[in-house]
């Protein structure tokens, strides 16, 4: 059967980036309580395609899934980047997993257990023998105005954020480890599920532990400097404000050792 991508393409332009984005696929990923956690990830998938080739394989981005069975660990995924690279013949390809991540929290007084949920993101990539990974972890948490509290007679603003790390390394970082430093760079952690004395203990917590925004992405950047697993992150936290109509948001980006 004619293979139509595989004809010479005489406009002489090459493309950067040909693929298929937004696949849901079920995927199977490395838990450090559990050992194993399932999840639906939306699949990205690219290579990039010479100037004289017409177009690429689609299918076989998917038949990649199939092949690697949807287990996804930091180990596998260069050699899915290599099979990508190989299939497709390709001088440079990436892949990303964005996925629904949970980790079962107690609350903090009562102990109960609940579910929480955290947005992930795996993008990797490679181009020659150069390989590039990047983890990617949301953090909701609360943050509590230090200005609205001083100001005030009594009580103080505060509000949902989110705290968005992203890091490179050069071993294993586990995503409950960026969890917690999101978490302890804030007001207060959230929670699925608090009884009343849970909800008394955040309350006050929060209130105890005021932080702008630059509070939380200082804080978690001087967790980040001390860890010498990670060469470089991304922190990023924005506020959903609860007495302006508009968010406010830090982000700082470092190259360590360089």
């Amino acid at each position: 059967m004619k293979d139509i991508q595989k004809q010479h393409d005489p406009r002489n332009i090459p493309i950067d980036k040909v693929g298929v984005k937004d696949v849901s696929y079920p995927v199977t990923l490395l838990d450090p309580e559990f050992k194993e956690q399932q999840t639906v990830a939306d699949v990205s998938m690219a290579v990039s395609l010479p100037r004289n080739t017409r177009g690429t394989h689609m299918s076989r981005f998917i038949g990649l899934l199939n092949e690697f069975q949807g287990k996804i660990t930091l180990s596998n995924l260069e050699n899915m980047i290599d099979t990508l690279k190989e299939k497709l013949e390709a001088e440079k390809a990436e892949i990303s997993f964005k996925f629904p991540y949970f980790i079962q929290k107690s609350a903090p007084v009562s102990g109960i257990l609940s579910y929480s949920r955290y947005d992930v993101t795996f993008w990797a990539s490679k181009e020659g023998s150069s390989f590039d990974f990047i983890l990617e972890v949301v953090v909701p948490v609360q943050t509590l105005c230090p200005c609205s509290k001083e100001i005030a007679d009594s009580g103080a603003h505060n509000q949902r954020a989110a705290v968005t790390i992203a890091v490179r390394m050069s071993s294993l970082v586990w995503i409950e480890e960026l969890v917690k430093i999101g978490e302890i760079s804030s007001s207060a952690p959230l929670y699925t599920l608090l009884k009343r004395e849970d909800e008394k203990y955040v309350t006050e917590l929060a209130y105890g532990n005021p932080r702008f925004v630059e509070d939380v992405v200082r804080d978690a950047s001087i967790a980040l400097d001390s860890d010498d697993r990670i060469t470089w992150y991304r922190i990023n936290t924005v506020s959903n404000e609860s007495i302006h109509n508009h968010d406010a948001f830090a982000e700082i980006e470092k190259w360590k050792n360089v």
